[in-house]
């Protein structure tokens, strides 16, 4: 019997399953996800719950909050929402803008678990192949060439079998991985009980007598692997998932973190990054809740008692008040407090003590490549590639990020490739002959700023140009490799601001640097703020990529319901893990 996930009629617990009924049909959405646009006759009655922004983030908000019986709107500033997980539709290819690959959605894995959870069973997934990372470092001739393989135990045999002076190195730092996988829920915890708790146990010392994760959060990336060898290729695979960080600014546990994602695989959605958003939203209407698009918010309602009781929402040349007893923004710290609650709330010390606690991150540029041909035709591949000019990435970030607007474009230092249409086995039906590619790169958002009061698609020459050097340059690069592409779109961080609301074109919100990750920051920094009623979901709360947007929303629904859901997960987790060894073991028998 195919198991069934609904949400428990009690109080107490969110999520719940029912066995033995019939399969579930999934549900396709096509690739795209429409909602209805903004108006106020869309607007559910009884709101208890508005959450800015559709991103994956304020999606999983919104969804656990529907299914613990709260009426929840969500409202999205673009005219389709997903944010991070939308996917668009240009001269008829597909692209997708954020989700490039997702780990720890294999069988009753935790993730996976939450996604079913969330879209009531119909989201699939598409497993890779097991060789899902290519890195490749230095140019022509020194050129060096690494594979990364997923497998519990593969992917660290396979990294030794390429290093064999330093597998002493390599099982330290997978001892690092599995200290990442198994005890990060101790910094999430940091974020769940009394702040003033988690502060005794962190400067009592008692924390760090429970676990070494603690520590480790707050030691640098380049600091920590110097330790372990002097092989700058192999410093490279240690951090090689970049995310605008140096790995000298950069935490050694969210970088092994990020590594031991991919450790039982590596995933694609079928359907596209799309279905994401499709079927969370559908989770949320069931409930009695809604999605609208076309509804940018200009301001979170505060009233004379310092609480948020909803927000204003430009509808053409007016504003619209909706109200809530309950604000939940997925927008980001940035836009929150600096864009979002009026002047008088933004000044007071307790807002700017949180916002500087964090800082501006950098700004992403994306090469969107459509072409006429197969994948077999082109060469085209599921594998992504990590492209890096040199095997030091302290300098060589630190060198990009200070030259001047007009040296950037031509000297850009990495970048990643990754093939959409070579990953969804659906993309073929949906899409035949045609194929893509998105090549990205990080980018200061000071090299555009002097066209950020222009209109998306009306910058002018100058803005084309310049946009296009930066392009020309990633597109050649990739050619080295797949010398039959061509054809190119460009997002630059002015793209990621008009279609994903992201603060200065950062796709991974605010930067996540070491100091963001030490533990007392990690426990300051939750997703309750000074404004009564308002919450933080999404990247800010805790990390980077769809994964840890995901669980800030899941954070962020605990720290509203005033009930920790990884609770209920857990023990769901644990009943499916012992229904399935009950399966197993009665089939044994049958045999």
């Amino acid at each position: 019997a195919t198991i069934l996930l609904y949400p428990s009629k009690r109080a107490n617990c969110v999520f719940l399953y029912k066995l033995n009924e019939p399969d579930i049909t999934c549900l396709h959405s096509n690739s795209i996800c429409f909602s209805p646009g903004f108006s106020l006759d869309k607007v559910p009655q009884n709101l208890d719950v508005i959450v800015i922004g559709s991103g994956i983030g304020g999606m999983t908000a919104g969804a656990t909050l529907a299914k613990a019986g709260k009426r929840v709107l969500v409202l999205e500033q673009h005219d389709q929402a997903g944010g991070c997980c939308h996917t668009y539709l240009e001269k008829g290819f597909e692209f997708d803008v954020g989700l490039h690959y997702i780990g720890q959605v294999h069988e009753n894995s935790l993730l996976r678990i939450a996604f079913d959870q969330l879209s009531e069973g119909q989201l699939e997934f598409q497993e890779l192949n097991q060789h899902f990372d290519t890195i490749q470092i230095g140019m022509g001739d020194e050129k060096r060439e690494y594979t990364i393989f997923s497998g519990k135990t593969e992917m660290q045999a396979h990294l030794m079998k390429q290093f064999p002076d330093d597998t002493e190195a390599i099982e330290t730092f997978f001892k690092i991985m599995k200290v990442s996988a198994k005890k990060t829920h101790y910094l999430a915890t940091l974020k769940l009980i009394p702040q003033w708790v988690s502060l005794f146990l962190l400067k009592s010392g008692i924390a760090d007598l429970v676990s070494p994760v603690f520590r480790l959060t707050g030691t640098g990336a380049t600091d920590f692997v110097n330790t372990l060898t002097s092989n700058k290729d192999l410093h490279v695979i240690f951090s090689y998932l970049f995310y605008g960080v140096p790995p000298k600014d950069s935490s050694v546990l969210i970088n092994a973190l990020l590594v031991h994602h991919y450790k039982r695989g590596a995933y694609y959605p079928k359907g596209g990054a799309s279905e994401i958003a499709f079927h969370i939203i559908r989770t949320i209407q069931k409930y009695g809740g809604n999605c609208l698009v076309r509804a940018p918010v200009s301001q979170i309602l505060v009233n004379e008692k310092g609480a948020a009781y909803g927000v204003k929402v430009r509808k053409g040349q007016e504003e619209v008040e909706v109200h809530a007893p309950v604000v939940v923004s997925n927008c980001g710290i940035f836009t929150t407090f600096q864009k979002l609650l009026p002047p008088e709330i933004t000044v007071k010390t307790d807002i700017q003590e949180r916002l500087n606690m964090m800082k501006h991150g950098r700004g992403s540029f994306l090469v969107f490549s459509g072409f006429d041909g197969t994948e077999e035709e082109l060469g085209l591949q599921s594998t992504n590639f990590w492209l890096f000019k040199n095997n030091d990435m302290d300098k060589s970030m630190e060198d990009f990020f200070a030259l001047s607007k007009e040296e950037a474009p031509d000297n850009i230092p990495m970048m990643f490739i990754t093939m959409p249409s070579s990953k969804d086995p659906e993309s073929k039906i949906r899409h035949p002959g045609k194929s893509c590619m998105t090549i990205l790169t990080m980018v200061k958002y000071e090299w555009f700023e002097e066209w950020k009061d222009t209109t998306v698609r009306k910058r002018g020459d100058e803005y084309y140009n310049y946009k296009m050097r930066f392009a020309q340059n990633l597109f050649d690069w990739a050619c080295t490799l797949f010398p039959k592409i061509k054809d190119k779109d460009v997002a630059t961080p002015l793209t990621n601001i008009h279609y994903l609301g992201a603060q200065r074109g950062a796709m991974y919100s605010a930067e996540h640097n070491l100091e963001r990750f030490h533990a007392e920051a990690v426990a300051r920094n939750r997703c309750n703020t000074p404004v009564k009623n308002l919450y933080i979901s999404g990247q800010d709360v805790f990390s980077c990529g769809i994964a840890g947007a995901l669980h800030g929303g899941l954070l962020c629904a605990s720290a509203v319901l005033d009930h920790i859901v990884y609770i209920d997960l857990l023990l769901l987790k644990k009943k499916l893990k012992r229904r399935k060894s009950t399966h197993t073991n009665a089939n044994s028998e049958y045999f």
